[in-house]
């Protein structure tokens, strides 16, 4: 399995070109993966033109060196150093000599945000062991962010006589691919877990078409605008009173009468209008 994933990576690295070259991909090519794309970028004249940027680029991974004096004596020195030895074309007349290095990846401050998905759990459990004794903790928010952001991390703090109980939870993170890193905490260990997270594709949104402006106005042409702001409601005209000019001697009355009740107060009301 692990060789089949370095062969997928070496594969990979040979469809790399400089155009599709980034910061995050960058750390999966080697010094002569760097040369190679060089030296396919002699005949686009848009890619000499950009070579400062893809320097930068590549300088994210690769301590890169321009030797100024060519010469064996100077060129061993870097060798010794692992540095890999190249010439850059820049036109017909004139070239420069790269000595470049892929940089090291051994301390939690080495680890960022491109290059986190492009190491091993097994890796990061050397670098997290070369780096610290107090745990998980001890590493600034930072840090577990940027180690997070690549890894699934769970720890557990037991004793020792505990930590490897069969069937707790040592067993069946190791069962799960897990790596593992125990850090002593006097007679507790503190048991770090990591394994590396699947890649997910980013969700694309997506928009509706934009219709057409004859789809348009005939969806407008249906709707039919009815403006009852003033139109009366129903219990309003059931309320209204005659119109002025239905009124007759006969139909209009000032008085009004007051029937016969039982109410004490309504009859002597009624006798005092009679009185009047």
């Amino acid at each position: 399995m692990k060789k089949d994933k370095e062969t997928t990576k070496e594969s990979s690295s040979k469809t790399l070109s400089l155009k599709t070259l980034n910061k995050s991909s960058v750390w999966d090519v080697q010094e002569n993966d760097i040369f190679r794309m060089m030296e396919a970028a002699e005949k686009d004249a848009e890619l000499k033109d950009s070579l400062r940027h893809f320097a930068d680029i590549i300088r994210s991974a690769f301590m890169i060196e321009e030797i100024k004096d060519d010469s064996k004596l100077v060129q061993d020195k870097y060798i010794k150093q692992g540095y890999k030895i190249g010439s850059i074309k820049l036109n017909e007349n004139a070239h420069m000599t790269w000595a470049i290095k892929k940089r090291a990846i051994t301390r939690v401050t080495d680890l960022t945000y491109e290059n986190i998905r492009h190491i091993s759990a097994a890796k990061l459990m050397e670098v997290l062991d070369r780096n610290f004794g107090g745990g998980w903790d001890s590493l600034s928010q930072s840090i577990q962010d940027i180690i997070e952001s690549g890894f699934d991390i769970s720890t557990t703090t037991l004793p020792k006589d505990r930590l490897h109980k069969k069937g707790g939870m040592y067993e069946k993170k190791i069962a799960d691919g897990y790596e593992v890193l125990e850090v002593a905490k006097g007679t507790w260990v503190e048991a770090i877990f990591a394994k590396l997270k699947p890649e997910t594709l980013k969700p694309r949104m997506k928009f509706d078409e934009p219709k057409d402006d004859e789809e348009e106005e005939d969806e407008d042409a249906d709707v039919e605008i009815i403006d009852d702001y003033n139109k009366p409601d129903e219990d309003d005209v059931e309320l209204e009173g005659p119109n002025d000019d239905d009124i007759t001697e006969d139909n209009y009355r000032t008085t009004f009468e007051i029937g016969e009740v039982d109410d004490e107060d309504a009859e002597s009301l009624s006798d005092y209008i009679a009185d009047e």
